[in-house]
């Protein structure tokens, strides 16, 4: 099973529905970090959790990306990872047998399984916390877990579909170079050929004025789409779980065209910060989320050791050339 970051909380800190900003693909990565004498190379791609991380503090992404600093696994985090895992396994069950209660069977089995995998998340519940046991802490964790789950039914029926494709790992190179890549949840295709990309969010979905993190993730995903197979999706939908709502959006070129020329500046930001070493921190209410404050200049810290070699402005890696966007 592998854990999701994609599965991002969109907002800010205090918001309605706002979660930890990590959750995911790349969580497992995080929380073991880089093994030790592991040589550091600079990025090669970009997915829709690290673009985010760049947008949200350039600092965050050089400690998620360049210095793989480790990062405690969270409830919510892992609560998502796990319920996206049954929502992918249900559909190996004939149409007919899709139903709650085989769905949520299906979640003490999926958290052996990550349990096996991660086995540092039985830490998530052990230790004293009030006077309720880490057993207790459990049930009530999966008891969460059930409750996102069945919401779901509420939501689609699983028995009318057939997805084309689950957890779909995608990567395309752009002409200048850019590899992008991520993971869809789910890939819907009518009879008459188009397609629908669908993902799922075990937060609320969030007021208007913060949609734009999850749209851009999506947009992101229709991009990729597009360059792999030509085909621009007809329909991109958010399931939010956690408040029960489904949010659609039926893209058009120009929104791909405008979220590439976005990731073309992202790169060319980054790119210019892997160079210089100069990767900046920006405060926001997400800063008391972050695992990373001790050696954050916010926070009074000392990043550790920039483990790249860092060329002067104007001064070029050999063979590499700079982006710009178009």
């Amino acid at each position: 099973m592998e854990t999701r970051t994609d599965a991002e909380p969109v907002g800010t800190a205090g918001e309605a529905g706002a979660e930890p900003p990590v959750t995911g693909a790349e969580q497992a990565g995080a929380a073991a970090g880089a093994a030790p004498g592991e040589r550091r190379r600079p990025p090669v791609s970009l997915s829709p959790s690290r673009a985010s991380d760049f947008m949200q503090c350039p600092l965050l992404y050089r400690f998620r990306v360049i210095d793989r600093l480790p990062e405690k696994p969270s409830p919510a985090a892992t609560r998502g990872t796990l319920v996206h895992a049954v929502l992918e396994r249900l559909f190996d069950a004939p149409a007919a047998e899709r139903t709650a209660p085989r769905a949520t069977g299906l979640l003490p089995g999926e958290w052996e399984r990550l349990l096996a995998e991660r086995p540092e998340l039985a830490e998530l519940f052990s230790g004293e916390e009030g006077e309720s046991t880490p057993g207790e802490r459990l049930e009530r964790w999966l008891g969460e877990a059930e409750r996102l789950v069945e919401r779901w039914f509420t939501l689609e029926d699983p028995t009318r579909l057939e997805p084309a494709e689950r957890e779909l790992f995608v990567e395309a190179e752009l002409e200048s170079g850019l590899r992008l890549r991520g993971i869809i949840d789910r890939v819907d295709v009518a009879p008459t050929g188009e397609v629908r990309i669908v993902d799922y969010k075990t937060g609320k979905a969030p007021r208007p004025q913060y949609a734009e993190g999850a749209l851009f993730q999506m947009t992101f995903y229709a991009l990729v789409v597009w360059r792999l197979k030509g085909v621009l999706p007809r329909r991109l939908q958010l399931v939010y779980l956690g408040s029960g709502e489904v949010r659609s959006y039926d893209p058009v070129m120009a929104d791909l065209e405008r979220v590439e020329r976005k990731l073309l500046a992202l790169w060319e930001a980054i790119q210019e910060a892997t160079r210089t070493g100069d990767w900046r921190p920006k405060p926001s209410k997400l800063c008391g989320w972050c695992d990373h404050q001790a050696v954050c200049p916010e926070f009074g810290g000392t990043p550790p050791p920039y483990p790249l070699q860092v060329h002067l402005p104007g001064s070029r890696e050999p063979g590499q050339c700079r982006m710009s966007p178009s």
